[in-house]
């Protein structure tokens, strides 16, 4: 569907190679940079929406205003192995964009060869395809478009809360086999009203999704390292939980809202699942790696886990073989929540800002910094 918002509208003239902000080539750096950008194909799709700018088609929208201040843009998906079209390029390469929805892993090792390497930019949220600690000890700045994809991600957990508690997704099954059997569907479908619902995290998309779920009058948790303003927790109507294995037991459902960094990598593992309430539905849009992998699917597969759903595999593009694809009640999809024609005009815009703002010497908002002057930021550290 296409759909065109006032937002939507501002945002591309935003992206417009003939805006004002973005058109004075009078402070257009002498040097020339080239800059690799790394996305999914939009193949067949790229054509049949014009704000579909996230693909290697649309190119974030930025090519013709990239190449008109004299800087070289190459734009691909493939990205992995020495032989890759993103190998290719590392050893001249001054910004390398990519997305969390087709990583760009950027190694040690790839950094160590990308001699010209300056500016590594998310388009997106989550830079952890990104060796921080080999960025930062390189001098690197590592950025991302903060916010651009908050309300994109929390829509879609919410969807994935009511897909998985209702049981929908048998019941779809049912309407395309053309069978028909109620009560292999309603034997494990719930309400959402009074359920406890325990957010692991609570920065921007957590908050969001807690607004989004209080019409629901569900028991709302959360637990996060910093707690959120009292006037905004009432408002809420939000728990604060001081230890993350208190809550645990207590949530019908658990979201993960939280960075993947050394301490969250592997956190619910199979003794971590094992406080969780029998019968839990977890939902996880942040990062695969934050779950131990097999411990999910055994836990799906015993029932300790009812459902399991979320867009964030430990490595990405899964595997075929993938365990998570089999496992019994799961609503896995391709990385896709916070991609949204909305989110792509969005960080679109954000990677085009800092993109000037860099080639003018200027600093980025503060909060897109992911490793600034050899520093990681705090939730990295």
């Amino acid at each position: 569907m296409a759909m065109k918002s006032a937002a939507s509208s501002a945002i591309r003239s935003l992206l417009s190679s003939s805006s004002s902000t973005f058109s004075r080539n009078l402070h257009a750096p002498a040097e020339r940079k080239k800059i690799v950008g790394v996305f999914y194909k939009g193949g067949e799709y790229a054509k049949l929406n014009p704000n579909f700018v996230g693909c290697v088609e649309g190119a974030l929208g930025i090519r013709e205003w990239l190449e008109s201040l004299g800087h070289q843009y190459i734009v691909t998906d493939d990205k992995e192995g020495p032989n890759s079209e993103l190998d290719k390029h590392l050893h001249d390469a001054h910004i390398i964009i990519s997305t969390p929805f087709h990583p760009a892993y950027v190694t040690a090792e790839r950094i160590k060869k990308a001699k010209n390497l300056e500016l590594l930019l998310t388009a997106g949220i989550g830079s952890d395809h990104v060796d921080l600690k080999a960025a930062a000890a390189a001098g690197l700045t590592v950025a991302e478009v903060t916010g651009s994809n908050v309300v994109s991600v929390a829509e879609d957990e919410l969807l994935r809360i009511l897909v998985l508690v209702r049981n929908f997704l048998p019941g779809y099954h049912q309407a395309v086999n053309g069978e028909w059997n109620v009560a292999g569907i309603a034997h494990r479908a719930y309400d959402l009203e009074g359920k406890t619902i325990g957010t692991v995290g609570a920065g921007r998309i957590g908050k969001l999704l807690l607004q989004r779920l209080k019409p629901f009058n569900c028991n709302l948790l959360y637990y996060d390292r910093l707690r959120m303003n009292p006037e905004l927790e009432k408002e809420i109507g939000a728990k604060f939980e001081e230890e993350l294995d208190a809550m645990l037991p207590k949530c019908d459902v658990i979201v993960i809202n939280m960075p993947l960094t050394e301490q969250t990598r592997g956190l619910f593992d199979k003794n971590r699942i094992a406080k969780c309430k029998k019968g839990v539905v977890i939902v996880n849009n942040a990062r695969g790696a934050i779950m131990d992998t097999q411990a999910i699917a055994d836990a799906c597969t015993s029932g300790h886990v009812a459902g399991y759903g979320g867009d964030v595999w430990p490595v990405q593009p899964a595997p075929k073989d993938h365990p998570w694809r089999f496992m019994p009640n799961h609503a896995m999809t391709p990385h896709i929540s916070g991609t949204t024609i909305d989110a792509q005009l969005r960080y679109a815009a954000g990677v085009k800002d800092m993109l000037d703002r860099h080639f003018r010497g200027e600093d980025f908002p503060e909060q897109n910094y992911i490793v600034k002057e050899g520093q990681l930021a705090s939730q990295y550290r």
